[in-house]
């Protein structure tokens, strides 16, 4: 792993942390997320709801709040049209409950991964149409599907498109728009809205945001209920791996604050089944606590758990679901490992395919519904792009990660006569196509992938915000870091450096599979936990030499006791030293 000291302006530094009245290490860190100005970074420190954008800066919101009023005034029937993982569901959830207060007749549809896979669909719509729907309002998908929009269109069906994904650049298709009422997509061409990181559900709140502004007058209750929204939104975002800066800071560290005090029978019965209740949740815990519960029902069974999850009327019922999304959380895990270690046995078989540039790699049977997290650990593992495919009566249904200097949905552009359809983003997608063309894709994708990627891309880099000493590190210093929450993408938790530490004693194992020691220096013993990094162990072995050590700062809490430690991230000792 190359490490990296990322460089600011000292003076810079001094300056801006003594009109802010922080630390020199905090101005030094505010610096290198990018806020030079003291108003700017007060405002990331301390986000408030007035924060939030005007949503009519967003293109095409008047269209949809005016015509959705219209139909909640007139009785018709609005058809919320979702997807099956976190982001897509609570979308659907969000707005459902928003056209719900607004007295609507609305009712979400959620597709079932297996059965209707990813997208919208012309059958869906057409039964709507016979079943006396008028509106049809999309969260989180639609923005490409454009022969289902001019289905629609024939069908007499108003369309509405809530969508964060990319657009279609192609030629001939209205620059890369469907033909609906309104589209709302930060990501538009000629969009202005200042923030173009929205999630699914983001952008959802933005609409919901939109139509409370018009009916509700009451500016406190206004304010109450988008806060009431923030929570899910908060959910969606982490968990769809936007930036958790700017707009999304804003609904990430007020929607965290209020999963404190939830009032949503669903979400207490998903905190309590998830170990949270009454506890401090963090992005860690949604990302590896709450939204695997979320996502599993959409990848194990139907993601229609999620709407009556946080819709169901009483705790009773809530508590039953959430008990069954945890349920399906562990066949999740179970079906994921069993994907793993037939990839762990393939590595040995054809070792030439863990050689590629990009890796494809393909099986039958596999469990469409965790190949896309089984995705981003061969992406951890082999430190390149790789796209993983269920393949099902010769069809392969395939999800893709990539690596931070690859371009995934621009790959698969270039290789898109392979495909029966694919979508996605620069960092994730997710496609289909006839198994007979796997090896077509193989070898076609790493052509590409050789035109753009070159050995240093590979290796992975460690961005160090800064090199500091054990003697710095205090419970003042670690309450002034937490100003920095929540962390992800953009906001990164800081990363830091000890150099010519000593291992003191000998290092052990926990778990069989994390590592703990107790290091020392310029007489500051601390411990240090190496969490899945068990088999660093021998590189300890013998116990001499300096270490230096990168890192989190981090706590331990034990018996009523909390403790400072570093949640190790890299080492290197003696004469490897970075």
């Amino acid at each position: 792993m190359r490490w990296l000291m990322q460089e600011v302006d000292a003076e810079c530094a001094r300056r801006l942390s003594g009109e802010l009245g922080v630390s020199p290490l905090l101005g030094r860190l505010l610096l290198l997320r990018g806020l030079a100005g003291a108003e700017e970074a007060r405002r990331f420190l301390r986000p408030e709801i007035g924060h939030l954008h005007d949503p009519l800066q967003m293109r095409g919101m008047e269209a949809a709040v005016g015509r959705i009023l219209q139909a909640a005034e007139r009785g018709e029937k609005i058809l919320v049209y979702g997807d099956y993982d976190v982001d897509g569901s609570l979308a659907a959830v969000i707005l459902q409950t928003a056209l719900t207060l607004l007295g609507a007749a609305a009712q979400p549809f959620i597709p079932h991964r297996m059965r209707d896979g990813y997208g919208m669909r012309e059958e869906v719509l057409e039964q709507a149409q016979r079943e006396g729907y008028s509106v049809v309002i999309s969260v989180d998908t639609g923005i490409r599907a454009f022969g289902v929009v001019e289905r629609a269109r024939e069908l007499g069906l108003d369309c509405i498109i809530t969508d964060h994904h990319l657009p279609d650049t192609a030629p001939g298709t209205s620059h890369g728009i469907p033909r609906a009422l309104a589209v709302l997509n930060p990501k538009q061409p000629h969009c202005t809205y200042p923030d173009k990181n929205l999630c699914g559900a983001g952008v959802a709140f933005k609409l919901v945001q939109a139509l409370l502004e018009a009916r509700e007058a009451d500016a406190a209750r206004r304010e109450r209920l988008l806060a009431s929204f923030l929570k899910l939104v908060a959910i969606g975002s982490i968990a769809d791996s936007v930036p958790l800066v700017g707009e999304n800071r804003v609904i990430a560290g007020l929607g965290l604050k209020g999963l404190l005090t939830p009032a949503n029978h669903g979400l207490k019965a998903l905190l309590e089944v998830a170990g949270l209740e009454g506890k401090a949740v963090s992005t860690v815990d949604v990302g590896f606590r709450l939204a695997p519960r979320i996502n599993a029902a959409g990848r194990m069974e139907s993601a229609r758990d999620v709407i009556d999850l946080f819709t169901s009327a009483g705790p009773e019922r809530a508590r039953e679901i959430a008990e069954k999304l945890n349920r399906l959380n562990t066949e999740r895990q179970q079906a994921e490992q069993g994907i793993l270690d037939e990839i762990e046995k393939l590595s040995t078989e054809e070792p030439a395919r863990f050689a590629d540039l990009c890796l494809v790699l393909d099986g039958e049977g596999w469990h469409r519904g965790v190949i896309g997290i089984v995705a981003s650990r061969m992406v951890d593992r082999f430190q390149r792009p790789a796209l993983v495919i269920a393949c099902e009566d010769g069809i392969g249904y395939g999800s893709g990660r990539s690596i931070e200097r690859f371009h995934l949905l621009d790959a698969l552009t270039a290789c898109q006569e392979v495909f029966d359809r694919f979508g996605g983003h620069a960092q994730a997608a997710g496609f289909a196509l006839p198994v007979e063309r796997i090896p077509e894709l193989r070898r076609r994708l790493n052509d590409y992938a050789a035109s753009r990627l070159g050995a240093e891309d590979l290796v992975p880099e460690l961005k160090i915000d800064a090199e500091i000493s054990f003697s710095d590190l205090t419970p003042e210093l670690l309450e002034e870091l937490e100003l920095l929450a929540p962390h992800g993408i953009g906001n990164p938790r800081p990363v830091f450096c000890a150099r010519e530490a000593r291992l003191l004693g000998q290092p052990r194992l926990l778990k069989e599979k994390h590592l703990k020691m107790q290091v020392t220096q310029q007489g500051r013993t601390i411990t240090v936990v190496g969490w899945r990094k068990g088999d660093w162990i021998e590189r300890l072995h013998p116990p001499d030499g300096s270490l230096d050590l990168a890192f989190h700062l981090g706590t331990n809490h034990y018996q009523n006791l909390t403790t400072m430690q570093l949640e190790l991230l890299d080492l290197a000792v003696g004469s490897d030293s970075k």
